[in-house]
């Protein structure tokens, strides 16, 4: 099951690339929101004007009770993200540039992936504390 669900996110992050082929002409969105739905199970992914892009049903996710849901999501979409790394790094929009998951609610989860020119971000669990510690920093420097 779990490989299934697997194929399935990969399946959605695939359609979100082709979307976005390589090309001069770039788009001028900042972020592809990934909404995941515990009872649907769809997985959803919207444009910043809100515009769908795509939407896969995940199986695995349908009447899901879970609480940890969207803490245990985030694994298997960074994995997915990541093993089609090159063709998301790509993909004609703009730099910087983000996967943000999303509940159905349109709240803030996660941001999954981050792309910055040369720099690509997979676990923002590095940048957690990095305002206070620049603060931190900058306050020392300056006494």
């Amino acid at each position: 099951m779990a490989t299934e669900q697997y194929q399935q996110i990969e399946r959605t992050i695939s359609k979100v690339a082709d979307k976005f082929p390589v090309s001069d002409n770039m788009s001028v969105f900042t972020d592809i929101h990934l909404r995941a739905n515990q009872e649907t199970g769809e997985l959803t992914a919207f444009d910043d004007d809100d515009c769908e892009i795509t939407r896969t049903i995940i199986d695995a996710w349908i009447d899901n009770k879970d609480e940890d849901f969207y803490t245990a999501i985030q694994s298997p979409i960074r994995k997915a993200i990541e093993n089609q790394k090159s063709t998301v790094d790509d993909m004609s929009i703009l730099k910087p540039f983000s996967f943000v998951l999303e509940n159905d609610d349109k709240e803030h989860i996660a941001e999954l992936y981050i792309v910055d020119d040369d720099i690509a971000i997979l676990d923002t669990e590095l940048l957690k504390d990095l305002d206070d510690d620049l603060n931190d920093f900058l306050e020392k420097l300056l006494k």
